[in-house]
């Protein structure tokens, strides 16, 4: 499988940013363990971050007929960006959304995604090994 792996805003400061958050590893490190995880031999995974959320819309469109799935944690535009839900809904990949953090025993406005309804399933709380249940889920699927 062809699977695209997209991460939005400010997921390049990982391991920076509020680790007690979001963990103190790297956005690279977490892509290089997702890489070694045995579920993910076999398959090529497609990696991209972005700050933009045209960039991330664009990136999406570009493989939408190549790419069999999706993991994407949009980060702060999981609860504002109507753009990115309808580019998901509109490329009709298979998509689980994933979050480091338990958005839901966070601020309010955490708890509100405007992407949930068009995508598989949500995964939150779990740190990194949300990838890897998602791209579990993806393959197994």
């Amino acid at each position: 499988m062809k699977i695209l792996i997209l991460n939005g805003p400010n997921l390049n400061l990982l391991g920076e940013r509020e680790p007690e958050v979001y963990g103190s590893e790297s956005l690279h490190d977490v892509t290089r363990w997702l890489l070694d995880q045995p579920v993910a031999q076999g398959h090529r995974l497609f990696f991209y971050q972005s700050n933009h959320e045209g960039d991330l819309i664009d990136f999406m469109q570009a493989h939408r007929r190549t790419a069999d799935a999706m993991i994407i944690n949009p980060g702060g535009l999981t609860h504002t960006s109507i753009a990115l839900r309808d580019a998901i809904s509109g490329c009709q990949i298979p998509t689980v959304e994933v979050h480091l953090s338990d958005v839901h025993a966070r601020e309010d406005f955490r708890k509100t995604s405007m992407i949930t309804d068009v995508c598989r399933t949500q995964i939150a709380g779990q740190g990194k090994n949300g990838y890897l249940t998602a791209l579990q889920l993806l393959v197994d699927h």
